[in-house]
């Protein structure tokens, strides 16, 4: 075969420091564009985004990059387009770790919908519980010394 073909579907989770609540809803919906836009830049696809104050959930369709350096340049880029929108993101970073976890395609209105109602989903829940909670469902060890900053 001459050519390479990869579509991996990536369920992408990141706080911000601390969880503090700063993604506000007037900000969220151009957050999720210029997100999308440094997915595009970077080869990937945005298929939704959802948030809920401190955190936030992005469903990736990839190609073949490394997804340690895509996530970098999402939080590096993303956090420094934030604070030059208003003094009050001035202080705006993301926490430094994320979880990433791979779904199959059939999955993917069911995540879809898990990633459009974040704020629902959050009115019970912390972003701690939630992401224990994802980490559990994917099968992923944590240490919750390092996990939360």
């Amino acid at each position: 075969m001459p050519q390479s073909l990869v579509k991996i579907l990536v369920h992408v989770v990141f706080s911000t420091k601390d969880r503090a609540k700063i993604i506000t809803p007037e900000i969220e919906l151009q957050l999720f564009g210029y997100i999308g836009g440094i997915l595009r830049n970077n080869g990937a696809r945005l298929i939704i985004a959802g948030a809920a104050y401190d955190h936030i959930h992005l469903l990736v369709s990839l190609g073949r990059m490394d997804i340690a350096e895509l996530i970098g340049d999402v939080k590096r880029d993303s956090s420094s387009w934030i604070k030059k929108q208003d003094a009050r993101f001035e202080r705006f970073y993301w926490q430094r770790g994320y979880g990433a976890f791979s779904i199959g395609q059939s999955q993917v209105a069911a995540v879809s919908k898990y990633v459009r109602d974040q704020k629902k989903h959050h009115e019970g829940q912390t972003f701690q519980d939630e992401f224990r909670a994802l980490c559990q469902k994917y099968g992923v060890e944590i240490d919750e010394r390092y996990c939360w900053d």
